[in-house]
């Protein structure tokens, strides 16, 4: 029996090959595109799953208030948090620290790296995390003084092997050890580093009088507890917050308080975006956004399937009328057209497996990771082709198996079977979700790519142009100040640099220096207020072009400006005061130094525009440590770069000329978006062709049927135009009815996206119009195509037509 369905499946694919090719390019592309976004999903979906205790650990996050008004939202909270919670909550088996050092230069021999991520951590961190160790022990590793595991990669770039345990190397005066060498950060985890260093050595640092390991009121140190099993981590929350209110209240200090969540491990990539996170995380809604497109792209297939196998099934109407006068069970005709089914899902199953293996970088490049053709080896993706199969066979065989299996064998032979007014209806719904589908994937990509043009070419308040960035000199000099002044000197004879400053922080990445406390001097304490600091030398807002908008910029031409402020206007409104003007020469208490207010700038973009604006609190410091922003003439811009390398290989020697273009990576902040809108303009595309191909397919039919029809109109004088618009008024009304229902539902999505950032477009009528006129379009083409080609046929021979 399988044998003879198996003929009569392949009998009728050669028979109806335009047919047969729809199909099973519809299903391939359709079943290729969901796989291809259930890899991307599952990818996003899979961060940190491979830690053997992730049910139980949690991160410490931590909302910071100012008299009882959120200020901050930090990933790192207070560095007494996790010895308090530890010691006085039971549910706690274990907990770690992790303390970011930021980038560091390592000194073995004649041997320099610099290392752009590194930590300190605490003894239990191989406890909490499975990071495994090549070489050393997990459980002794972290806990000495002066300290370090590296990762493979640095071991072997530092040392020329992973055999490293027990070397010694330099780091600015400091000499460390390695207890042990892991293995390089997998790339679907949340904490990546280069090289962690024992949590004893920070506090060998501060020195035994500091409170740092215990305080509340120093922000900054990642937590990360170990749940005991069984542990409810709600009611444990719970119990955080009369303990750190009542902690608080002892301190009294500022009017500060905090409040502290537990973010289950697996979900931080797709769930948190917090000040100091540890990598830029992904975003929740917009990975299942995708795995909704891999549904629709794949409905969209099998509703071609469906559609045209209906549609089609009036010219078998005969084999099913002679079949059944022959004495074949419905249950056998059942199975003929289910077996029909699996065959073609079968065949456009091992197409998209084609389809995948040849665009496969296409997608890497678009999506931004690098996937191989390992993918093939994965189970998860061969548990997405047996799923797709199983689902496919089902959903596109069932129904047609069904309405072929009831035709009526008298009626067949007697030639009164007609399309089921029914049939017409279920298909013209689903011609009507395929559209709505493809309008409502559109209104949304071309709200993604509006937004993030939006925020490309949006003015930042600031002059990031021509501006070049050396990263932060890390090598020990005896003079860091003198060093840095006779750098800016002799650069500055090079008529192609117009400025160079120093400073803590650069425009593009977050203010890490978060200050609390702050006030106007003679009030009360209980008035401090947060603020961001960014700490520069003289020169740093004159060169970034920051609008002043009362008073005065730092100046050398004053020598107490090491002891004034300039704040943005988010900072004037924060200290209480209605107008700018206001604040001049007013006095701060900053952590018990008085400063005077000399200026007020503008609020400009720090970072991307997803974030509102800070209040900002901009300081003079001479001598700051930090990146350093040089304002150049691009036009001899080898020679200026060149004569910058030679420069800063005189003045600091043991250090390496790491460069970069502030505009290149201010714009890498909405690499992520841009990467998204281009993933979901790719599968709109794909959806929207997906589509129109059955719409190609079920217009032919159509015209098929009403071929006779179309030759009596114009024998009976109807013109051409006449005849077109009659088979355009169906398929105008579908797209009509789509937009109707997919309009609201589309503003309802892009409303809700939007407000994910803090500058936005509006949501203007051309997101709609736009997307529903492309859809029609492209419709009445497909549509068109074949119509004009009917309308034009000599009406003799369409007569003629059985």
């Amino acid at each position: 029996m399988i044998k003879n369905y198996l003929l009569i499946a392949f009998r009728n694919l050669s028979k109806n090959k335009a047919f047969s090719f729809i199909n099973i390019t519809g299903l391939a592309i359709g079943m290729a595109a969901g796989l291809l976004i259930i890899q991307y999903v599952s990818f996003e979906l899979s961060f940190d799953n491979f830690h053997a205790k992730k049910d139980r650990v949690y991160r410490v996050s931590q909302d910071r208030y100012d008299r009882g008004k959120l200020s901050t939202q930090w990933a790192g909270g207070a560095f007494g948090a996790g010895n308090a919670f530890k010691n006085n909550f039971p549910e706690v088996e274990d907990f770690v620290k992790v303390v970011g050092n930021g980038s560091l230069l390592a000194v073995y021999k004649d041997q320099r790296l610099t290392l752009d991520k590194t930590y300190f951590a605490g003894p239990s961190f191989f406890n909490i995390f499975s990071y495994p160790l090549i070489n050393g022990d997990p459980k002794t590793a972290l806990q000495d003084v002066n300290s370090a595991v590296v990762t493979e990669s640095v071991a072997k770039k530092l040392f020329g092997t992973t055999d490293a345990v027990g070397k010694t190397f330099i780091w600015d005066v400091n000499s460390l050890k390695v207890t042990g060498v892991m293995k390089d950060f997998p790339a679907n985890t949340h904490f990546k580093t280069e090289m962690l260093i024992s949590y004893a050595t920070l506090m060998k640092f501060v020195g035994p009088k500091s409170d740092l390991d215990v305080t509340w009121l120093n922000d900054g140190c990642l937590t990360y507890l170990l749940l005991k099993p069984g542990v409810d981590p709600k009611a444990l929350e719970a119990k955080f917050v009369p303990f750190v209110d009542k902690t608080y209240r002892k301190i009294n200090w500022s009017g500060a308080s905090a409040k502290y969540h537990l973010q289950p491990l697996q979900s931080i990539h797709l769930y948190s975006h917090l000040m100091q996170e540890a990598e830029p995380n992904g975003d929740g809604k917009s990975v299942y956004l995708l795995a909704a497109i891999a549904i629709f792209v794949i409905i969209i297939a099998w509703i071609n399937y469906i559609n045209l196998a209906t549609a089609k099934g009036i010219t078998r109407a005969k084999e099913v009328g002679v079949r059944k006068t022959l004495g074949s069970a419905k249950s056998q005709l059942l199975s003929q057209f289910m077996f029909e089914a699996m065959l073609l899902n079968g065949l456009a199953i091992l197409l998209s497996i084609i389809l995948i293996i040849l665009f496969l970088p296409i997608f890497s490049a678009i999506s931004g990771q690098y996937i191989t053709l390992t993918l093939l080896f994965k189970p998860i993706f061969w548990i997405g082709v047996v799923i797709l199969f199983l689902l496919g066979s089902f959903f596109s065989g069932f129904y047609p198996a069904i309405v072929l299996s009831n035709f009526k064998p008298v009626e067949v032979i007697k030639g009164k079977l007609s399309a089921s007014p029914k049939g017409i209806v279920m298909r013209k719904v689903m011609v009507v979700f395929q559209f709505a589908a493809s309008i409502f994937l559109l209104i949304f990509s071309l709200t993604v790519y509006r937004q993030v043009s939006y925020m490309q070419n949006q003015k930042l308040g600031i002059n990031i142009d021509q501006t070049l960035i050396i990263k932060q000199p890390l090598a020990h000099v005896d003079s860091f100040y003198r060093s840095m002044s006779a750098f800016k000197n002799e650069s500055l004879r090079d008529p192609s640099v117009k400025s160079v400053t120093v400073s803590t922080s650069i425009p593009g990445d977050p203010v890490q220096w978060n200050a609390g406390g702050i006030k106007l001097t003679g009030t009360d304490q209980s008035q401090g207020k947060q603020y961001r600091i960014i700490g520069g030398d003289y020169d740093y807002l004159k060169a970034y072009n920051a609008k002043l908008i009362t008073g005065r910029l730092f100046s050398k031409d004053f020598t107490t400006d090491p002891h004034a402020v300039v704040f943005n206007v988010k900072a004037t409104q924060e200290m209480g005061f209605e107008k700018p003007e206001q604040a001049i020469g007013k006095q701060i208490d900053f952590w018990g130094q008085v400063y005077t207010i000399i200026g007020v700038v503008d609020n400009y973009h720090q970072q991307s525009l997803h974030d509102a604006f800070d209040a900002v609190i901009f300081r003079c410091i001479p001598d700051v440590r930090g990146q350093v922003s040089v304002k150049i003439n691009t036009t001899n811009l080898p020679q200026t770069i060149a004569a910058l390398k030679k420069n800063w290989n005189a003045f600091f020697p043991g250090d390496e000329f790491n460069y970069f273009f502030l505009d290149q990576h201010f714009n890498e902040q909405y690499h992520a978006d841009k990467q998204f809108g281009q993933v979901f303009a790719t599968f709109t595309g794909i959806g929207i062709f997906v589509a129109c191909l059955g719409l190609f397919g079920l217009v032919s039919f159509t015209i098929v049927q009403r071929t006779k029809e179309i030759g009596i109109r114009k024998v009976l004088g109807a013109s051409v135009n006449s005849i077109l618009q009659l088979l355009y008024k169906d398929f105008a009304q579908l797209v009509v009815i789509s937009f109707i229902i997919s309009a609201p539902l589309g503003w309802y999505a892009i409303h809700q996206w939007l407000q994910t950032y803090a500058f936005r477009i509006g949501i203007s009528w051309t997101l709609f119009v736009i997307p529903f006129i492309a859809v029609a379009v492209i419709a009445m083409t497909t549509v068109s195509y074949l119509s004009v080609k009917a309308a034009l046929m000599n009406p003799v021979k369409s007569i003629k037509t059985e």
